[in-house]
């Protein structure tokens, strides 16, 4: 494996080449045997590899590729306990339980533990009970467990050869969910007799979050890789609507998919609990539950929700961002956003949480000028999170906040393929070749774009483009005249020639400019405005009130100089041969077709099959559900989620393989030995009952 810096060598381009010889072919066995399945997903092998050699892992891999294989398998074969640092207790119930059921030894240790079970957990471990134990950050820094972490390390302890940090993007001020406990870890880890590999995860890194972590968590060298962040499974969608259309759509998309699972996440707890009530009152003649998930609900009510949602008893949640974070829940078909996130990587995170499971899913962002005003009130307010900040850290936090909110503005904004732009943000830009860049480079110069991913509602929309270049120069000119004074309405107000009592106390209905684009609809104004600021040509101001001032490329359209004193006197001249086309949504291809079901796959998978001279009794589709119900009943008896039992995807494959032994149930991807010996009678006997039905018939 190419030794690498990724202090110094963090882009795609200079990752080490994971497509050699494979260092641990044991580890193949142990993914085998626990876990059911025959080869690694990219960029699993390299980094189990790096830690198995003992060389600290730094994984970059979207939501759904496999992070925790990277540590589980790992954990699973050296000796001693390895320790996972996740901030998430719902993800610590949700890889034990996982874990258990495929014969491995987990445990957990959080706040939702007594602290009698907390002693019974530590005593355990010391004893070599388990192989993997997840803790919260904030565990770190309790002297009971430095304690027993530094007689588990220490010589004639049980040992701790690997620590792994999931969630990793939480240690820097840079990311979106930045937590001080985070800064512990480091600490923790050289504290300890013998320093254990350190092994770091994340869905969510930017470049510069990537620096971060390595420096904060005292990573040595790390074997690095980036597996790309594009999820081809997910289709993306923008919407701009009222607030009432907004409620409308969602109540008719629900209702479309009510035999889904889906995630619709608010910006408020109000938001949470209005919405949750008209969407049962609208699924109550159908039978279909709806949860509703925020901090102001007690702990019993979250978790009574969070374990329906999980069990497949209740279908549609309703959420603040506080809901989703480490459920492993791989079904879910859609996540809707009634109103903005605070960045692209909180966004990237929330929408991630449909089709992990690999199948047809929509992620679909609602959004309006109302959205963004309270994102910079709630900005402005801060968070619990920022407290502990001294006031310098504060400020700077609360900048980088404001710099993520413009991102996702543009993101809303664009008319260029939404995957390339989530992708560029995390400098990924190239995964989508040159069909994706050629796409996103025409939406920037308004020319007509190629078709891009294929699978977002901008790639599938068609565009009329429209020369705007006499109206971006009169609003660039009226900005530069008076920069950094007004905001974006009290701009286009003028511009239009609207006579209020506003304007005319800043005496806009006299300056130069003043109903120049009396003739285009204030609507399409604001729209201009904010595709010139998108580009670059206007910069919006951080703060509650963002002005508007010139941005960097003014210079490309303002030739002249001065560019104004904010007297409104002293207006540029325009540079010759500049031009600015933009494009409006002339009509919708199929963007909101309904996901595509797993029945729909496997009537495909069996298609494929058929042709292929399969020959098979009975639909497999028909196959499919009576294996669903099995696996809903096995659940049942042992309380766990349906997806503990296996997935939707193992379903297909036994109805796809027929398995009659349990050497034939081993060879289906997702059973191991453990789910085997726990589930395999059961499966095979019902697909051997359905066969000599379908040959009695």
């Amino acid at each position: 494996m190419k030794e690498a810096d990724v202090a110094d060598r963090p882009t795609m381009a200079d990752q080490p080449d994971a497509t050699g010889q494979h260092e641990h072919p044991e580890a193949h066995a142990t993914l085998k045997r626990y876990f059911g399945y025959g080869s690694f997903r990219p960029g699993q092998e390299a980094l189990i590899d790096a830690i198995l050699d003992g060389r600290d892992a730094f994984g970059v891999m979207p939501t759904g590729a496999g992070k925790s294989i990277c540590y589980q398998v790992p954990a699973l074969m050296l000796p001693g306990l390895t320790l996972v640092v996740s901030p998430l207790v719902s993800l610590m119930a949700d890889q034990v339980f996982s874990l258990k059921a495929a014969g491995a030894r987990p445990a957990y240790l959080n706040s939702t533990l007594t602290p009698g079970q907390q002693n019974t957990v530590l005593k355990r471990a010391s004893e070599g009970w388990y192989q993997i134990m997840y803790v919260a950050p904030e565990r770190l820094s309790s002297p009971q467990f430095q304690a027993f972490a530094r007689a588990a390390a220490a010589p004639g302890g049980v040992g701790i050869p690997l620590v792994a940090v999931d969630e990793a993007h939480c240690v820097s001020q840079w990311g979106q969910d930045f937590r001080p406990s985070y800064l512990s870890i480091a600490e923790f880890v050289a504290s300890l007799p013998k320093r254990p590999v350190l092994a770091a995860f994340t869905a969510t890194a930017t470049e510069r979050v990537r620096r971060d972590i390595v420096q904060m968590l005292g990573l040595e060298r790390p074997a690095f890789q980036v597996t790309g962040f594009d999820r081809p499974n997910l289709y993306y969608e923008v919407r701009e609507l009222g607030e009432k259309d907004k409620r409308a759509w969602v109540a008719r998309y629900v209702r479309e998919h009510a035999s889904e699972s889906g995630i619709i996440y608010c910006a408020t707890r109000r938001a949470v609990d209005e919405l949750a009530t008209d969407l049962q009152l609208e699924l109550m003649p159908e039978g279909v539950r709806v949860g509703r998930y925020h901090g102001g609900h007690t702990p019993q009510e979250r978790h009574e929700n969070q374990e329906g949602f999980i069990r497949d008893a209740i279908p549609v949640m309703v959420a603040t961002n506080a809901f989703g974070m480490g459920i492993d829940k791989p079904n879910v078909r859609y996540v809707i956003h009634l109103n903005v996130p605070e960045s692209i990587e909180a966004y990237y995170q929330e929408a991630g949480r449909a089709g992990r499971d690999g199948d047809p899913a929509s992620c679909i962002l609602l959004w309006n000028g109302n959205d963004f005003r309270l994102r910079r009130f709630l900005i402005d307010r801060g968070d619990a999170a920022e407290e502990a900040l001294d006031p310098e850290q504060l400020e700077r936090a609360r900048r980088n906040r404001y710099r993520l909110l413009g991102q996702m503005e543009g993101y809303c904004q664009t008319t260029g393929c939404l995957r390339a732009y989530i992708l560029r943000y995390f400098d990924d830009a190239g995964a989508l070749g040159a069909e994706g860049a050629g796409a996103e480079a025409a939406a920037g110069a308004g020319t007509a774009a190629p078709h891009g991913c294929g699978n977002c509602s901008n790639c599938l929309t068609e565009f009329e483009a429209e020369d705007v270049t006499a109206a971006a120069l009169a609003i660039m000119c009226f900005v530069a005249a008076r920069p950094g004074r007004f905001g974006k309405t009290v701009i286009a107000e003028a511009l239009h020639g609207a006579n209020n009592e506003k304007l005319r106390k800043f005496r806009l209905v006299d300056a130069p400019g003043y109903g120049e684009l009396a003739e285009m609809p204030l609507g399409r104004v604001k729209d201009v405005i904010d595709q010139l600021a998108g580009r670059g040509y206007l910069e919006v101001a951080q703060g509650q009130y963002p002005v508007i001032g010139l941005g960097p490329r003014a210079g490309e359209a303002l030739g002249g100089a001065p560019f104004g004193d904010g007297s409104g006197e002293g207006l540029p001249d325009t540079a010759p041969g500049f031009t600015f086309t933009i494009k409006w949504r002339a009509s919708k291809g199929r963007s909101g077709a309904r996901v595509r079901r797993a029945v729909d796959l496997l009537r495909d998978e069996a298609g494929a099959l058929a042709d292929a001279g399969r020959d098979c009794p009975g639909d497999d589709a028909e196959l499919f559900e009576r294996l669903r119900a099995l696996r809903r009943s096995l659940a049942q008896e042992r309380g766990v989620p349906p997806y503990i039992v296996c997935s939707d995807k193992t379903l297909r494959g036994l109805c796809r393989r027929r398995p009659a032994t349990r050497e034939e149930l081993l060879d289906v991807p997702g059973i191991g030995e453990a789910k085997a010996s726990e589930y395999g009678e059961a499966f095979l006997q019902a697909i051997a009952e359905f066969e000599d039905e379908q040959r009695a018939g």
